[in-house]
């Protein structure tokens, strides 16, 4: 194939350099984007009087048959071509003759790409938003279930405070609603079209911007021709968006890797999201959360490699910019792979209640509710701390829980302790009590599954 630029020089450059120069093998996956806004730039040339109505049923004809030719795989795109734009464009000549290649008239691949781009990443944000739904609903169905299953709450990796299961994994689905808003407001931003501003300056052609962005799907155009070629803001903050939606899932990962382990003993994973190992026959290891977490590195990579591309950029377009393409692509595939498997893994796992409230009847994890008894029969807050305090350290000393400490070994730290104090400390009740808003009793979990279901229903 020729070079779209050929003029000023032959178009031929040593091998090596042409290689190094090409990118078909990467951004031919936008050849949709490129034949649809192909089609609308033909419509509106049409429509502005810039090229015939005849001339615009031919181009649009043949990019549909190249289109259909693409997906049903009656055409190979050639490898050798320099960029996804050269390969349809030549195609299309070949095909259709002269008229061909009027189609790039009041264009530039400057603001082609651009525009495919924006396009492409639309796209993958509704593809990636379905998946977070679909992964905020299992954790949900999933709290569901263990909504009044108790467990101890950590902080510091230290056991802290009575929780239930439920509580903790809905922490994480209110994350993803956050990743869910995230994604959907940089669509917001990336809903401008490009198309039109040509190499950096715009077009000596009477063109009507707003009617392509709109047989586009776009809600407004760029306001700046040399910011419309140069913007690559959109690709920083998908990528930025994916790397925070891959630390909460790290996070997840990270826990559940925990949890599945022989000193937890919190949770089981269905057989098919494990695997075993070569040499130790007793092993099952949580190796799709393990991806999930290293994954999350790469996606990191991605972020940083594209707004160090940006950093130093003088305007309108440099040939950097085409190092865009394999990072967010690569973004978008391990974030999208990531959360399919990471769906169905949560759904088919199972918590083993005895281990998680065994473990929450360990640690005195009970010792802030015997502050707050004695709070509620006059003391203050600070006092009662200190008392507490003093009584966990005499039952570690002793070997006693605050459970099994009776009632004169209570009384010699403070008169206000009556009998009552055993149910104040009970882990169930414990857990309960919190009855403050997004506390961990099972009336607020299911408060909770409701909003959440409620925000869903609204995306």
């Amino acid at each position: 194939m020729g070079k779209l630029w050929q003029g000023r020089t032959s178009g031929k450059v040593s091998e090596i350099a042409d290689d190094f120069n090409s990118s078909i093998k990467f951004d031919k996956r936008l050849y949709k984007e490129d034949i649809t806004g192909s089609i609308a730039h033909a419509k509106m040339l049409s429509k502005c009087g810039i090229i015939t109505e005849e001339d615009e049923k031919t181009l649009t004809a043949g990019l549909i048959a190249i289109l259909d030719d693409i997906n049903s795989g009656a055409l190979k795109i050639d490898d050798s071509a320099e960029d996804i734009h050269t390969f349809i464009e030549e195609t299309l000549t070949a095909r259709v003759g002269a008229v061909g290649k009027k189609l790039h008239t009041a264009r530039s691949r400057n603001d082609q790409v651009a525009l495919d781009l924006r396009m492409h990443l639309k796209a993958e944000s509704t593809v990636i938003t379905d998946k977070i739904i679909a992964l905020i609903n299992a954790i949900t169905d999933k709290a569901a279930e263990y909504k009044d299953a108790v467990c101890p709450g950590y902080t510091h990796l230290q056991r802290a405070q009575p929780i239930t299961f439920g509580h903790h994994l809905l922490a994480y689905a209110f994350m993803l609603i956050r990743d869910l808003d995230r994604f959907n407001d940089c669509v917001k931003r990336m809903d401008v079209s490009p198309i039109g501003s040509c190499a950096l300056a715009g077009t000596t052609y009477n063109t009507d911007r707003q009617f392509e962005a709109k047989e586009l799907g776009f809600n407004a155009v760029s306001q700046n021709s040399i910011d419309g070629v140069s913007d690559r803001d959109f690709v920083a903050e998908f990528i930025f968006c994916c790397s925070l939606l891959q630390t909460h899932l790290s996070r997840l990962a990270e826990e559940i890797i925990l949890w599945t382990s022989w000193e937890f003993g919190f949770v089981k994973l269905s057989d098919d999201f494990t695997t075993g190992s070569s040499i130790m026959p007793q092993k099952k290891n949580s190796d799709m959360a393990e991806l999930v977490r290293g994954k999350t590195g790469r996606v990191y990579g991605d972020l940083m490699g594209i707004i160090t591309v940006l950093k130093g950029l003088p305007l309108a377009y440099n040939k950097d910019m085409q190092e865009d393409k394999e990072l967010v692509f690569d973004a978008a595939d391990t974030v999208k792979m990531c959360l399919s498997v990471f769906a169905p893994m949560i759904s088919t796992m199972t918590a083993n209640r005895d281990n998680m409230k065994a473990a929450a009847s360990k640690g005195f994890i009970n010792a802030t509710d015997l502050a707050d008894y004695l709070v509620k029969k006059g003391e203050t807050f600070r006092t009662a701390y200190k008392i507490c305090g003093e009584i966990v350290g005499y039952c570690i000393n002793s070997g006693k829980t605050l459970e099994t400490l009776d009632l004169k070994e209570y009384k010699t730290f403070s008169e206000l302790f009556e009998n009552d104090l055993y149910s104040a400390i009970d882990i169930v009740n414990c857990v309960n009590k919190r009855i403050s808003e997004g506390g961990t009793s099972v009336a607020s979990v299911e408060k909770q599954i409701a909003e959440i279901r409620e925000l869903l229903h609204k995306n």
